[in-house]
């Protein structure tokens, strides 16, 4: 299979994910948007990737090339092709579904549990931790089953289409050394920082093992997704 991935900055990048689909023998192309790339043609992929991108990134007055990319979404979520988006990603799609995207109550930044849902249609861990920065949320789409929440992001996650379309709020994608320099490069979002969600720089590197750990989880997670283009 080859895949395509849409970039967003230059300190939110495919992560591990690049790494897995090279392992698991599929070809994959990033195409870096903020770069002045333009979006791609989804008849030269299997399946579309939409990454995180930073605070803002869903103003078309600032962006011209987020109104091409929103109707790329349209045209898969119309098609037959796996459609991932993490993040502004998973935003993106539920906004194309018809649910309301906003300014979240709690800012998410650092490692935080993820229960997953009774509905998920994906098999994962009853409870997980995974990282996390947004501040902005999104609803459950019409039509789509909730994949989980965290304590401050009653939805972290959502499939529609049995799975075809999936979205994630959080990180399973990331490494130490990504978000080390996401740190080092990137504003954080927005919101309050001295809350009981946000986590400083110390306390998110603090444990190698934390990013070890997702690797599993994010093997899962891909594998069940793909497997849609062959159901």
């Amino acid at each position: 299979m080859h895949v395509h991935l849409l970039q967003h900055s230059d300190f939110q990048g495919p992560g591990r994910i690049a790494d897995w689909l090279t392992s698991m023998g599929h070809s994959h192309t990033v195409f870096h948007l903020h770069a002045g790339e333009a979006p791609p043609s989804l008849a030269d992929c299997d399946a579309l990737i939409v990454l995180d991108g930073p605070p803002g990134s869903e103003d078309e007055a600032e962006l011209p090339w987020l109104k091409r990319e929103r109707k790329l979404i349209g045209r898969a979520l119309d098609g037959n092709k796996p459609l991932l988006g993490i993040g502004l990603g998973a935003r993106l799609i539920a906004e194309a579904l018809g649910a309301a995207v906003g300014r979240g109550s709690f800012t998410e930044v650092g490692w935080h549990e993820v229960t997953r849902s009774a509905q998920s249609p994906f098999d994962l861990p009853e409870r997980f931790t995974a990282f996390m920065w947004h501040q902005r949320v999104f609803a459950l789409p019409d039509d789509a089953l909730p994949l989980g929440g965290s304590q401050a992001s009653p939805v972290q996650g959502f499939a529609w289409d049995g799975g075809r379309a999936l979205g994630l709020l959080c990180h399973l994608e990331v490494t130490r050394a990504g978000v080390a320099e996401l740190l080092d490069s990137a504003e954080p979002p927005q919101g309050d920082a001295a809350g009981p969600n946000v986590q400083p720089r110390e306390a998110i590197l603090a444990e190698g093992a934390r990013f070890d750990r997702l690797a599993p989880l994010l093997d899962r997670l891909l594998s069940q997704w793909l497997s849609t283009a062959r159901a």
